[in-house]
């Protein structure tokens, strides 16, 4: 059990792809729990499949480290790696809250990006000790000095303190180790004080029930100890504790100032909550921590299973999935073409794909996501105001006074060359700018307020367009504007699909119908019959593209002869296909309605 004074608890941000998870493989080396030779990947922490693939950092990873300083003491160094992207900043606000010190990472070639900036004002709003650390000075295009300077006029920082260090090669990790252990303070806590834990994520296991991670204020959690729950109010026996490694690694003891883990026989997934305080079982009069903000969503969509009887095993996937994501909200809904499934709420579109992978990877459940949406203020004629975030339930235009939709300040980071096509990207998703300033002679940062709607489809993958990969985006929600909605819906076959239905902003109604109606063109498979596909908005249809019938050829057969033998054929097929046409339902796959999600196929 270390000393409270030799303990250190930090975590890594920064913007996305600044090498957070590599500078976290050189932790692990020089900690030697791993060796360059017997790491059998890289990006030790990033433990899911889908982290690999996409190269990114979704789940926040603990793990905790010996390091012996120049001053001859052994310290316990606490690390937890964190993800860049703006969609996953929750999982980074619930790590910082769980240390007393971050390393902000900035790359020497790209510099201070829209992210960093965000990530060091929510580490700023926790009061903990920031270190600047300049990364990827073994590039050619480094430029060290360039970063030292952006770090002091555009985050405030020290520039000249940075730490130059290259996450790839190890150089300067032994003065990151250091100045971990002068700069960072030591937990503030008394292992003599009742008991007072935060729980900041937690995790499943099919033989030990939940694992809850926590991070120890006061007091001490051994095995045996009768524990509680403050919010829910459960109670608990410990049946096991320790700390990270590269696994679990049990111990006697957990006690102030400490990250680990609980094992207590916890069986339901819900009663583990994220932000709840745990205490002595016979404590009555414990009060609880301050936990995290509660989890805003932004991004709305439906998810079915493509098999109407795999949804009992879609209810325990999305428990578990809760259970490491908490900023996943849903809650049951239905649907007449897809059965009954689940209206959920993300963070962000990169969110609901990855949400959408680890379902089909973790629990083997196909699944249907239903197209995206934002949350509306509808205002009625009656004066009541709702809330609609699903086609299905907006309201019949006549009932409706007027509509607002939520609107984003979103800053951009770019070379100065991309300026121009980002202007012109921007207005196009009905952007207003509201500033432009130069950073440096090279870059600048432009702000728009623009709807949020005009950022969930394709307007990230554009943006790395126009900039060729060289432009950073972040944003924030900032309040509702009055906008001109329609709901529009998709009919197949003269029947309407309500899984397609889609509220839309009614100048981009056309163009959006006529996208989908193609793309669904290209998904779905040709019958005997012709398929009409059709966007409407009210009775008035908006947009159209019709499947062609398979034709086989009934005149094969015919060979010379009278030519009215062969019209008789073939008015005798035309009519069994009115038949047909007239009783024969139409089979929509499932990536025709992922299709609809997939907009950028267009440009």
């Amino acid at each position: 059990m270390p000393d409270i004074s030799l303990i250190r608890n930090f975590c890594i941000i920064a913007h996305i792809d600044h090498g957070k998870s590599t500078l976290a493989d050189r932790f692990l080396e020089k900690a030697k729990l791993i060796s360059e030779r017997s790491a059998v990947q890289k990006q030790v922490l990033d433990n899911m499949d889908i982290e690999r693939e996409r190269g990114i950092t979704i789940k926040s990873q603990a793990v905790s480290l010996e390091y012996a300083a120049k001053d001859g003491k052994t310290y316990v160094l606490n690390l937890v790696d964190t993800p860049g992207h703006v969609d996953f900043s929750y999982e980074v606000s619930r790590a910082i809250s769980s240390c007393e010190g971050a390393l902000l990472l900035v790359d020497a070639t790209q510099g201070v990006e829209a992210q960093t900036i965000a990530n060091m004002f929510m580490a700023m709003e926790q009061n903990i000790a920031i270190i600047p650390v300049i990364n990827k000075i073994d590039l050619a295009s480094a430029d060290i000095d360039a970063a030292r300077l952006e770090i002091t006029e555009e985050l405030a920082l020290d520039g000249d303190a940075a730490i130059p260090v290259s996450a790839k090669t190890g150089q300067g990790v032994d003065l990151l180790y250091e100045a971990i252990v002068n700069q960072i303070p030591a937990p503030k806590g008394d292992e003599s004080k009742p008991l007072a834990a935060l729980i900041y994520d937690s995790h499943y296991d099919p033989y030990k029930g939940v694992i809850v991670h926590v991070r120890v204020i006061d007091g001490r959690i051994r095995p045996h100890d009768e524990i509680r729950f403050y919010h829910s109010g459960e109670s608990y026996k410990v049946d096991e504790c320790g700390i990270f490694k590269l696994g679990l690694n049990r111990t006697e003891c957990l006690s102030a100032g400490e990250v680990g883990y609980i094992i207590a026989g916890i069986k339901q997934i819900g009663d583990v909550r994220v932000g709840d305080t745990i205490v002595a079982a016979d404590d009555a009069d414990a009060k609880p921590l301050a936990g995290f903000k509660e989890v805003k969503p932004v991004v709305f969509s439906s998810i079915y299973p493509v098999d109407s009887s795999d949804y009992n095993e879609l209810c325990q996937a999305m428990d578990k999935l809760k259970l490491s994501d908490p900023s996943l909200i849903f809650e049951k809904d239905s649907s007449l073409a897809l059965g009954f499934g689940f209206r959920c709420g993300f963070l962000g579109l990169l969110h609901l794909e990855v949400v959408e992978e680890r379902l089909e990877r973790e629990s083997s459940i196909g699944v249907v996501f239903t197209s995206p949406s934002v949350r509306y203020k509808v205002y009625l004629n009656s004066g009541d105001m709702m809330l609609v975030d699903n086609p299905s339930e907006y309201p019949d235009k006549s009932r409706i006074d007027y509509v607002e939709e939520p609107y984003i300040k979103a800053s951009i980071i770019t070379p100065s060359d991309y300026l121009g096509s980002i202007i012109t990207l921007c207005v196009s998703h009905r952007g207003v700018q509201t500033s432009l300033s130069y950073l440096s002679s090279v870059r600048v940062e432009v702000v728009y307020e623009m709807p949020l709607s005009e950022v969930l489809f394709e307007f990230y993958d554009s943006l790395k367009s126009v900039s060729k990969g060289y432009a950073s985006f972040d944003y924030e929600v900032i309040g509702y504007k009055e906008t001109n909605l329609e709901r529009m819906d998709i009919l197949v076959n003269g029947e309407m699909v309500d899984a397609l239905s889609q509220l839309v902003y009614a100048p981009d109604a056309h163009k959006r119908g006529k996208q989908i109606c193609k793309r669904l063109s290209n998904e779905i498979p040709r019958h005997q019959f012709k398929i009409p596909l059709q966007a409407a908005i009210g009775a008035t249809i908006i947009a159209r593209e019709t499947i062609s019938a398979f034709r086989k050829d009934v005149i094969a057969k015919c060979y010379g002869g009278d030519i009215s033998r062969k019209r008789k054929l073939l008015e005798k097929q035309k009519e069994g296909k009115k038949r047909m046409k007239m009783v024969g339902e139409v089979e929509i796959p499932q990536k025709a309605f992922l299709s609809v999600l997939r907009t950028n196929e267009e440009n």
